[in-house]
């Protein structure tokens, strides 16, 4: 039966935004070879730009580029957490996305000091690790940069202690170099995507079982789809929004404000993890591919 209320289109960022929009610039991403990353920098290739990818699979990674290059026409090059190729090959870096990102479902009890460092390492030090490797060349070109983080530490979520601590670490570091950067023409934004269809972060927190927005308590709704994201994406990097830094946007139709019930806490964990077990997260994340980008 059809929803008596309003449901948000998904709109292609074509609808709005010249096809050259980003012609000769070149954007740089961690966590390309997939899901909400992959998406950003298909978009932004769409409207001129050149990128290069960046991740630990490299065989992923080229897979991921060949598609990005002839779905957009424009050039596509995978790496490995290297700025020089980039500089070698195209002479210049526009746009930063600072996207790896790891996470699984553990409760605090059972959530070993491994497990915890891991995904600061992933997710906090990996942005750190790429805004250093980039921001001589971002201030050369006067570009921007946009950290990809999560809502879930706006509130208490359970079994996210290390990814919200992470998230929020990102969110603070984006905001110091939005103010440090700024007088040297560099913006720094970040975007929160709230729960999104089709991506590792929804089957982690789900397992599948959600992956549609029925019966989802949210202001527009669904849930939030990819090219929301890279909508965002390509309005933030933009000459529209040449005086936007410093900001956190959520990218989540609204539905932060009513979230409730989506972790309900009849248990005392997830099925899937035992409350006594001890996880350690690098040895969980490389067994299940969750370090990946977002």
């Amino acid at each position: 039966m059809p929803s008596p209320y309003y449901i948000a289109p998904a709109i292609d960022s074509a609808s709005s935004f010249k096809d050259n929009l980003f012609n000769e610039r070149v954007l740089f991403c961690t966590g390309g070879g997939s899901g909400i990353c992959k998406g950003m920098t298909e978009a932004i290739m769409r409207h001129g730009a050149n990128a290069v990818i960046i991740g630990r699979n490299l065989d992923r990674l080229k897979a991921s580029a060949e598609d990005l290059s002839n779905r957009t026409g424009n050039t596509c090059i995978p790496a490995q957490a290297d700025s020089k190729k980039t500089m070698e090959r195209f002479g210049r870096i526009d746009f930063v996305i600072c996207g790896a990102a790891g996470n699984f479902m553990a409760p605090i009890a059972g959530l070993s000091e491994n497990a915890f460092k891991t995904v600061l390492e992933i997710d906090t030090l990996g942005t750190y690790n790429t805004i250093k490797a980039t921001i001589q060349h971002v201030r050369a070109t006067k570009g921007a940069y946009i950290s990809v983080s999560a809502t879930l530490h706006y509130r208490g979520t359970p079994y996210q202690a290390h990814v919200s601590a992470a998230k929020a670490a990102v969110d603070s570091l984006s905001n110091t170099l939005a103010v440090e950067e700024g007088p040297h023409g560099v913006r720094s934004n970040v975007i929160a995507p709230g729960f999104t269809s089709g991506t590792e972060g929804m089957r982690v927190m789900t397992g599948n079982k959600r992956n549609k927005a029925d019966g989802f308590s949210n202001p527009l709704g669904r849930f939030t789809e990819i090219s929301d994201i890279a909508n965002a994406a390509v309005f933030l990097f933009s000459p529209s929004a040449s005086f936007i830094t410093g900001q956190i946007i959520p990218i989540d139709g609204g539905g932060e404000h009513l979230r409730g019930d989506f972790f309900p806490l009849s248990g005392l964990c997830p099925r899937s993890i035992k409350c006594t077990e001890i996880i350690e997260g690098e040895t969980l994340m490389k067994a299940k591919g969750r370090g990946q980008g977002n």
